[in-house]
């Protein structure tokens, strides 16, 4: 079964040549050039990953991720944009990115991002279903379903999120290297996987700030300390 590909992209130049290197490789590619109707192709091609320019018309490519993560929270999607600010690449992640390209790009850097996210989410369906849990606080934390739950409310998480939240339990109280979290969750400690880092870790503060005892604190130039007691 081949790889269906939504890629969006108001180059027609740069997006045919993509299109059709994709296609080459074996890749189902649908194509749209215009923000207002990502969503309708979205429904109607169900792809396995969505590679999003930022600039586009209409609705640009952060709007479109957190439209398509409404909807399908788990699907990969990649930025692609000229933009080269931090705070862009940052925006890109919160708003669900798994992976991040500036342009202008190698064909062959972008098939091996693709098959990268895609193997992240292969992962996470082999995730075994038995039940494996931990109290931490207040909270019920269950590896193997990736939820958190708190007062009978269970909130899903995400492979990556339960793979920090179990390295940091793990080594809870202890100070722990940012490099050492970046090589073990991610594989590499390079500047688009640190600013992923800082995103997951907000989001984590997030969804423990019920419970005081817990507290994920940063220790400037070095990493984070997981404070349980």
């Amino acid at each position: 079964m081949s790889i269906k590909v939504l890629y969006v992209e108001d180059e027609l130049f740069l997006g045919k040549i993509v299109k059709e290197t994709l296609e080459s490789r074996g890749f189902e590619v649908a194509m749209e050039t215009d923000g207002a109707v990502v969503m309708q192709t979205f429904r109607k091609e169900q792809p396995d990953v969505c590679v999003l320019d930022v600039m586009l018309p209409n609705r640009n490519g952060f709007e479109l991720a957190e439209d398509i993560r409404n909807e399908h929270a788990d699907i990969p999607v990649i930025f692609l944009t000229a933009k080269t600010q931090t705070e862009d690449v940052i925006k890109g992640f919160r708003t669900g990115g798994n992976d991040y390209i500036r342009k202008p790009f190698s064909m062959e850097e972008l098939i091996v991002r693709i098959e990268n996210v895609l193997h992240i989410k292969k992962d996470q369906r082999a995730i075994p279903a038995t039940a494996e849990s931990l109290h931490m606080g207040k909270y019920i934390f269950n590896l193997n379903r990736q939820t958190l739950t708190i007062n009978n409310e269970e909130r899903k998480l995400s492979y990556r999120e339960t793979e920090l939240l179990k390295f940091l339990w793990q080594n809870r109280n202890s100070i722990i290297d940012r490099r050492d979290m970046l090589n073990m969750i991610w594989g590499n400690d390079s500047f688009f996987n640190s600013r992923n880092l800082d995103v997951y870790i907000t989001k984590l503060r997030s969804y423990l700030k019920a419970d005081s005892a817990l507290e994920i604190l940063t220790i400037k130039g070095v990493g984070y300390r997981f404070v349980t007691d």
